[in-house]
Parts: structure tokens; C-alpha cells; sequence
């Protein structure tokens, strides 16, 4: 908080600028001061920006590239503040701008074809049309409506990511923006047939920017836009028109690609693509992902055969160096975006997407490759996600068709004989060649296979015929009996007993300094009792003769702090596990059990003693009416009778009410040294279990710990 004090405010750059006779924007622009103060709208700077000169010149740095030989200033820092002072959202600026038609068409000229388009001025042009989507939605939405051609314009510099996001939020991807005028804003769009001007861009460019972001764009659409235009582009028509796109041979590869991202998206909203459309909505919901349109899955099986065919690697002779060998050929963008395409398409459990899948032997040729390129953990991941599909589908044809046809149980043993990659470069169904003269290594989808496999024992277990199925294979019992079942055991890392913590099971520790916390040791508790027994000299019965003196020490020879706590949990924790049920350092509970709570005379008959209130709260006290007892307490003797009461665990606490020392209990430690010591010598004692007696396990009452 700053306070404003009379004599020390110092007046505003910005205002001293303001109150020159002849100044101009760019001295405005050029003070650091200036975003703050139009957040705060200082009135006669708002009053001086709202001009339609200022805002006209504003604009200029947005849209228009610096002259040759401009300043650095004209060039980077002039375009950034004009950006920020449309984007601090002050009304009358942004009501300047949007009523005035000339101001209008001068921010879209940076959409013109023969306009230069930096990723600068883009992102700068972007923000300021994102902001009067938002702040300005009816004015600007009659002005595209008025000019349609803007749209167009957009869709031919899609390349360009800054100009998607503004075409994204166009076509609704944040519907709510709109209100009421929503249904016609959508009407107009859907009349113009912005969905195909979008896909032709895979057919006029062939640029890879262009054809991810085209993409990106659809994907959007079909997660967020409207639902006319979501349902226009999951029509069988418009996904033909997709493959076709996709599967012309004279095409970029990246068309392919990025059309069956399309494709995945269609299929699994819930899916996410690497892209930024996140930003225009996050509400991603978290609930089941929503069924795939039949009609949407049938137009897609047509394209499957001419898909599964690209999936083939015998005809290229392309040739990848890698660390371990080479790759003749690398699999590649193509195929792995069609098996993770195949992917989705299994896991929607469409019946007419597994005969199709069954019919055209797509398991087969995918599990092919799946052990022909065994270190792509991409394909890899896949492929697993594909067979736990077919394993889980209510499909008892799709389950018989991998374990039968596909033979999926062989395959997985020839793999675990075979671990090694194969040296030979004569096999030809091999893409994946070792390196020569190398030893070598060892195949990388094993851990893929040991999933896999587990999968099948727990199908088995709930699914008659596949457990006969493999209790049938002598081949699949022996290794399920000698092999996975052991590395199972090896691999289950809740049982590896390689330190703190043994088991998974064990609560999260913040960090390596909470090992104290272990036994829920209290330090609090530990200094408490540690400076109870040093300042009231609680030893031995010899040491209650010099109680006296030990009480006169100086508070900071006797005195344990926590971190003095922590000292002795470090020294002892090895002596704590060996414990006797009971009298450990490091529990909660007060060290000082009475056994017999009688009290000394020296120290209860004196003043002080009388000044504790409710001490029968703390402690339970045999009250005795024997004159023997008596007199024996009025001699200072200590008796030994024992008590008819079960003993308790006590927590020794000051009164609040009282700061005088507490009576002294002397048997608490029986056997501890005869004299006063130091903090550093009671480590060494309690260091020697001669020295010290624990107390035995049936004084200790078990229900205060």
C-alpha cells in the first residue's frame, strides 16, 4: 500500500508530459508509465487517446510495418504499447474505434493480400480483435457481417497461428460470447461455407503450417462449436471429402496426418491435440467421453483398407541411423498416426468397425509391426491400447480373431525366446538391424509384452474359454509359471525393500527432514520433557538432597528448545527400536509414569507446592490416612507402597495460573547419576543402557499412547 504524505508526492512523467504546451503520441508512448495510468484512467490521458487521430495513429503501429532506417522504438516498443492500450480494455477508447467505419477497415487492412504479415503484427492484431470480440461483441459482428469477405481472408492466412485463434473464436469456439444474436452470427458463417473453404486448404497448400493449423481448426469445431456446424462436419459427405484429401498420392504427407487428427477428434472429443485451442475453452469436462455417431464410424470404413495399405514398409528403401542399428525403413508419421487412428476407431466398440477391422486383417499387420519395431514405445502404446480393447470388447469374435488368427500368445513366447535384435540384414520382414560388429541389445517393448500377457491371465480368470485357451499351450503355463510370474514379483514395486519407505503404502513424506516424523514423534512433547527433567533435577534419591541447588542453575544450562529436541531423536532413533514396551524417548506421552505418587516434603510442604491448582488432575495421588505415611512424608522419605490404582501415563504440564516448579518425583529414574549434569553429559548417560533403566512394559498404560 503506498501513502500518499503532503510534501512527498511527486507528480507523473505522464502528467508531465500532458502538461506541456506540444508534445506528441510518441513521447506518450515512449514513458514507461503510460499502460499504468491508462488502467488508472487518468482522464486527460483517456480523454487525449479517445481522439480519432491518436487512435488512428495507434493503429498505424499495429497494422503497418516500420519504414526502413525507423528507430528501434517505431519498431518493437511503439507496436507493443499500442497493443496494451487497446487491450486495457478502456471503453471509450474501444467505443472510439468500433463506431468508426475508417478506424474499422484500417485494422482489417492487415488482412489484405498484399499487406506484410510479421508474427508480430499478427499477434498484436490479434490480441486487439480477441479484445473487441469480447468487450465490443455487437458492433463488431455487424461490421464482418457487413463485410464477409474478412472471413475469407482469414481462412487464406491460417498458416499463420495468431490469424486461427481470431478464426477460431469467429466460427464459436467460445459460442457464449455471442448472447442472443448467436443463432444468426452462426447462420451466416454456415451460409457461407466456411467448413470447406477450411479443407481446401490441404488441396492449395502445401505448406505443413497451413495444414496443422487447418486442422487444429476442425478439431476445434468439433469439440466446441455449435452444434450445425459440429453436425455438418461429421456428415458421411464431409468426411468422404476428408479422405479424399488424405489419400491422394500426389499430396504431403502432413495432409494425411493432420486429416486423421480430424478424424481421432471426431471419433474421441475428449481426446487433446497438442495445439492452443485449449485456450478458448477449458471446460473440459471430465465425465465419459460421449459415443461416436454410428453413421460418423460407417462413412469412415470405407478409407480403411486404403489406410491399412500405406501400412506397409517392404517397398521403401529409406534408411534411418540410429544408436542401436538402423531402420530400413523408419516407420514414420504416416503409419503411426494410422494405428493410433485404428486405435480410437477399436476402442469405440462399434460392431461394424470390428467385422471391417477382422475382414480387412488390421490386427494382424499392426502386431507385425508392433515386433518388427521393437523400440518405438509410440507404437508401442498403441498397439497395447488396441489389444486391452479387443480383450475387454463384448465381441467374443474380436477376442477368438487375436488370440486365433492373430496368434498372439505365440508371438509373445517367440519374443521372450528371441530377446535379442536380430544382426541379420538378409531377413526382410526385419526392419529394425543391429548395429554390426556390436553385441546385440536387448529388444525394448518386453515391459509392453509382460502388460499385455497379464492382461490375458486376468481375462482368463474371468473368461472360461480363454483361460482354457491357455491352459491348454504347455509353452504359455511353463513361462507364465517360471518367468512372469516371478518377474512380476520383481517388478512390483510396492514389496522393494531398498530403504525408506518399503512399501508404496506408506504416507508421502514432504521431504528427507520429516524422517523424525516416522513415529509420529512430537518435538514439542520431547523439549517439554527433556526441560522438565533437567530444571527440577528429577534423578535419583540421592540427587533430591540437592534439588535445591539444581534449581538455582541458570535457566539456560537446563533449558531444551525443539531443535535441541531434534538433537536427541537423531541420537537415539537406533535405541528406540529396541524399546521395552514402554519409557521410550520418543513417544507423546510424558516420561514420568508414578508407580507410587507420593511427595517429597521439601518440596510439596513448601509454598510453592500450594500454588498448583488442581494438581489432581495431572496425577493420581494414593491419599493415605496412616500417621506412619504421614510422618514418613513430613521426613522427606519417599514410600514405596504401591498403589491400588492402575498407573497412568501423565503429561507434565506448567500451570497457567502458576510459574513455580512442580514437586519432585523421585523415583522416575531410580538408577540415573547422583549429581546434576549438562544437556551434552544426559546424551552420553541415556547413550549407555547401563546407565539408564527403561521402565518395564507393565507400568506403561497402553491406552494413552
Amino acid at each position: 500500500m503506498f501513502w500518499h504524505m503532503t510534501g512527498l508526492s511527486t507528480a507523473s512523467p505522464v502528467e508531465t508530459i500532458l502538461d506541456k504546451d506540444n508534445f506528441t503520441l510518441d513521447e506518450l508512448l515512449d514513458e514507461d508509465e503510460i499502460i499504468q495510468e491508462c488502467k488508472a484512467l487518468n482522464g486527460r490521458l483517456i480523454s487525449y487517446l479517445r481522439e480519432i487521430s491518436q487512435v488512428k495513429q495507434l493503429l498505424q503501429y499495429i497494422v503497418q510495418e516500420a519504414p526502413k532506417g525507423a528507430s528501434k522504438e517505431r519498431i518493437l516498443k511503439f507496436p507493443f504499447i499500442a497493443c496494451e492500450i487497446f487491450t486495457c480494455e478502456v471503453d471509450i477508447i474501444l467505443k472510439a474505434l468500433v463506431d468508426d467505419e475508417e478506424l474499422m477497415d484500417l485494422l482489417f487492412s492487415f488482412l489484405d493480400p498484399e499487406h506484410s504479415h510479421s508474427s508480430q503484427l499478427a499477434g498484436y492484431f490479434s490480441k486487439v480483435v480477441v479484445c473487441l470480440l469480447l468487450r465490443k461483441t455487437s458492433p463488431l459482428m455487424n461490421y464482418i457481417q457487413g463485410h464477409q469477405d474478412i472471413i475469407k481472408k482469414l481462412v487464406d492466412l491460417i498458416g499463420i497461428t495468431s490469424i486461427m485463434e481470431v478464426l477460431i473464436r469467429f466460427i464459436g469456439a467460445d459460442v457464449h460470447i455471442y448472447g442472443n444474436s448467436g443463432g444468426d452470427t452462426m447462420q451466416w458463417l454456415e451460409e457461407m461455407d466456411i467448413l470447406d473453404m477450411i479443407v481446401d486448404k490441404f488441396s492449395s497448400s502445401d505448406c505443413p503450417g497451413v495444414h496443422a493449423n487447418a486442422a487444429e481448426t476442425l478439431c476445434t469445431i468439433t469439440r466446441w462449436a455449435p452444434p450445425r456446424l459440429a453436425a455438418k462436419i461429421s456428415s458421411p459427405s464431409f468426411i468422404g471429402r476428408l479422405f479424399r484429401h488424405a489419400l491422394e498420392e500426389s499430396r504431403p504427407k502432413t495432409v494425411l496426418v493432420n486429416l486423421l487428427l480430424v478424424c481421432i477428434s471426431l471419433l474421441d472429443p475428449k481426446r487433446l491435440t497438442s495445439g492452443i485451442y485449449y485456450m478458448y475453452n477449458r471446460q473440459t469436462s471430465n465425465g465419459p467421453g460421449a459415443t461416436a455417431n454410428p453413421e460418423t464410424v460407417k462413412s469412415m470404413l470405407g478409407s480403411l483398407g486404403d489406410l491399412l495399405k500405406l501400412l506397409n514398409v517392404s517397398s521403401e528403401e529409406h534408411t534411418l541411423l540410429t544408436a542401436y542399428g538402423k531402420l530400413q525403413p523408419p516407420l514414420g508419421k504416416r503409419r503411426l498416426k494410422i494405428i493410433e487412428f485404428i486405435s480410437v476407431l477399436v476402442a469405440v466398440s462399434n460392431e461394424a468397425a470390428e467385422k471391417e477391422l477382422i475382414r480387412l486383417g488390421a490386427l494382424e499387420r499392426i502386431l507385425e509391426l508392433f515386433f518388427q519395431y521393437p523400440y518405438n514405445n509410440l507404437l508401442h502404446n498403441h498397439v497395447e491400447h488396441i489389444v486391452i480393447s479387443c480383450l475387454e470388447s463384448k465381441n467374443h469374435q474380436f477376442v477368438d480373431h487375436l488370440l486365433h488368427k492373430c496368434n498372439l500368445v505365440r508371438k509373445i513366447l517367440d519374443s521372450e525366446k528371441n530377446f535379442t535384435l536380430s544382426s541379420d540384414e538378409s531377413k526382410c520382414s526385419q526392419p529394425t538391424v543391429a548395429a554390426a560388429g556390436k553385441l546385440p541389445p536387448r529388444i525394448g517393448n518386453i515391459g509392453y509384452l509382460t502388460r499385455i500377457a497379464n492382461k490375458l491371465i486376468q481375462l482368463g480368470n474371468s473368461d472360461c474359454k480363454v483361460q482354457k485357451f491357455l491352459q491348454e499351450n504347455s509353452d504359455w503355463v511353463d513361462w507364465q509359471t517360471n518367468v512372469l510370474l516371478k518377474r512380476n514379483a520383481l517388478e512390483n514395486v510396492s514389496q522393494w525393500a531398498c530403504g525408506r519407505p518399503t512399501t508404496l503404502q506408506d504416507r508421502t513424506r514432504d521431504s528427507d527432514d520429516d524422517d523424525y516424523q516416522d513415529r509420529d514423534y512430537d518435538v514439542a512433547a520431547l523439549a517439554n520433557n527433556l526441560s522438565q527433567a533437567f530444571k527440577y533435577g528429577i534423578y535419583s534419591n540421592d540427587a533430591i538432597a540437592e534439588g535445591d541447588s539444581s534449581l538455582e542453575r541458570d535457566d539456560e544450562d537446563v533449558y531444551f528448545d525443539d531443535e535441541s529436541a531434534e538433537v536427541v531423536i537423531s541420537s537415539l532413533r537406533l535405541g528406540d527400536n529396541q524399546d521395552s514396551g514402554g519409557g521410550s524417548l520418543f513417544t507423546n506421552s510424558n516420561w514420568f509414569e508414578f508407580e507410587d505418587e507420593s511427595i517429597d516434603n521439601e518440596h510439596s510442604a513448601g509454598p510453592n507446592a500450594s500454588s498448583l491448582p488442581d494438581a489432581e488432575e495431572y496425577m493420581d495421588v494414593d491419599r493415605r490416612a496412616d500417621d506412619d505415611v504421614l510422618k514418613g512424608e513430613a521426613d522427606g522419605a519417599v514410600s514405596n507402597t504401591p498403589s491400588d490404582k492402575t498407573p497412568e501415563w501423565v503429561e507434565w504440564r506448567e500451570s497457567s495460573d502458576s510459574l513455580d516448579p512442580p514437586p519432585v518425583f523421585s523415583d522416575a529414574f531410580e538408577t540415573a547419576p547422583s549429581s546434576p549434569i549438562h544437556n551434552s553429559e544426559f546424551l552420553d548417560y541415556e547413550a549407555k543402557s547401563d546407565d539408564f533403566e527403561p521402565l518395564q512394559s507393565a507400568d506403561v498404560d497402553e491406552g494413552s499412547r
